[in-house]
This record gives C-alpha cells, structure tokens and sequence, in this order.
C-alpha cells in the first residue's frame, strides 16, 4: 500500500467541545448538528457550568454518545480549557451551545483535505451570525477568506467556532489564557497559533456554521471597549508588536460582513 492508499484508509479523529451553561432552549440543535456529522471518529465532550433550566437533562438523553461534565467553573475559557485537557482527538474545535452546524460534512470537509495534505495543522471555514427566533435568516455573514500570515495586522482573524486545530498545538500554546482574559481568549489562541507559533492552516470555503446573534464582545459598546484593550494584550503576551491600525482595522472589517451574501449555493 503506498502512502496516497495509507492516507485514504486513515481516519483521522476529531473532538468537537460545547461550554453550556443554562441553554435549554438550544443545545438540542447543537448536539443533533454534532451527532449528525458524517465523519465516523468524533469525540463529542460538553462542558456544563453546573445548569439549573434542564439543559443537563437534555445532555442526559444521549447516554454515552457525549462525554460531559457538569460542575462550577469560573468562567467560559476557564470551561474551554477543561474541554481541551478532557479531549483525545488529533484535532479539536469549540462549538458554542447556541451554535449548530450548518451541514452533515463539516467534519469530513476538513479530513478531505488532510487526505490530501496531512501536514496541515489548522482549518476554519465561514460562519454566519442568524436570528435567534429565525436561525434561516442570515444577519451577518463572516467569509473567512484564503490564510495569509500577515492578514492578522490588517485586523483579520478566522471565526472561532469553524476553527479547529492539532490539539498538541493547542497544548503547545497552553490553551486559553482564562486569567488574562474575558472576551478576547479566543483571539488570543488564534494568533499564537497562526501568527506566532505560524502552524500551517487551510481555508474551507463553506458556510461551517450558523451562530445565533449575541456574544460576550459584542454585546456592548462597553464590552466592544474592553475587547480592544483585550485584543492589544493578546499581542503582548506573546512579546509580538502589532501595527497602530491593526486593533482599529479588526472591528471594522465587521461592517462588511453584514452586506455581503455568498452568491454561490454551493458555500451554504
């Protein structure tokens, strides 16, 4: 068997992680989105900050389909760190509690191209933010676009929830800083991962996953404050110098996103 025939046969494992906390109305969606996906090796762990509303009832329902604990913690990336130490999946990613999966395939999208290229460390993909009350409409469309290291100075980033990543890496980087931070943790991963630690990365041009609007960051014009200064000290825990644009250029490049719509039905 050569090496193009080894690849084929290899299934390559992933382990997709929920934080919840009190979201009965909407970790069915997502469960069902996890258990749906095509791909046969899925490792699928939440992460319940002790719920009061059900929702650990709901997680109940699916027996030994979902590895889980429910307990106290001291807050979201405190949670998602537990996730990534609980994990044994060569490549992981978080999928929030209000966020579902778009299609069956998102998972097998990525092992497609690890077939092709098993030195890619990284993937990420689009996401769309869509009506609490109406998950079909669509208010804001993030389009990741092709990985270019220096993008992260232009104010780029990929979206968090389609970002999955070797979970060696992920340790090698010491996972989230939940001390340092509130909303931002996430950008920090990111960019020691990309920007730093420069770990290969590949873009799926699919609409990964659909995320109800809200969100820690941008809730407020306050907490939007506080993720700028949160942004600039993602750059310097790493001992890394960004341009004076950069944290200006990151939420504006928003604006677009709420305009523009794939025209190719192939992406959704």
């Amino acid at each position: 068997m050569n090496i193009s025939e080894q690849l084929n046969h290899r299934v390559f494992s992933f382990t997709v992680v929920t934080v919840s906390f009190n979201n009965v109305t909407t970790i069915r969606q997502t469960i069902e989105s996890v258990l749906a996906q095509t791909h046969p090796d899925i490792e699928y762990i939440i992460v319940d900050g002790a719920s009061t509303d059900g929702t650990v009832d709901i997680i109940k329902e699916y027996g030994d389909r979902i590895t889980w604990i429910s307990e106290p913690d001291r807050g979201l990336y405190f949670a998602m760190n537990k996730g990534w130490k609980m994990a044994t999946g060569e490549y992981l990613g978080y999928l929030n509690a209000d966020d579902f999966f778009n299609r069956n395939d998102v998972i097998e999208s990525m092992v497609r191209e690890l077939r092709v290229n098993p030195q890619i460390f990284a993937f990420y993909g689009d996401l769309a933010y869509v009506k609490a009350d109406d998950t079909s409409k669509i208010v804001r469309y993030w389009k990741a676009g092709s990985y270019w290291r220096y993008s992260f100075l232009f104010g780029w980033m990929p979206p968090h929830p389609t970002f999955y990543a070797k979970r060696l890496a992920i340790k090698a980087v010491n996972g989230f800083r939940a001390q340092e931070f509130k909303s931002a943790a996430d950008y920090q991963l990111m960019l020691g991962l990309l920007y730093k630690e420069r770990i290969p990365a590949h873009y799926i041009p699919i609409l990964m996953v659909r995320m109800r609007v809200g969100g820690i960051s941008n809730s407020s014009f306050k907490n939007r404050l506080r993720a700028l200064r949160e942004d600039r000290r993602a750059w310097k825990v790493y001992g890394l110098i960004c341009w004076f644009p950069t944290l200006i250029l990151k939420p504006l490049r928003k604006i677009y996103q709420y305009f523009y719509r794939p025209k190719d039905e192939n992406i959704l």
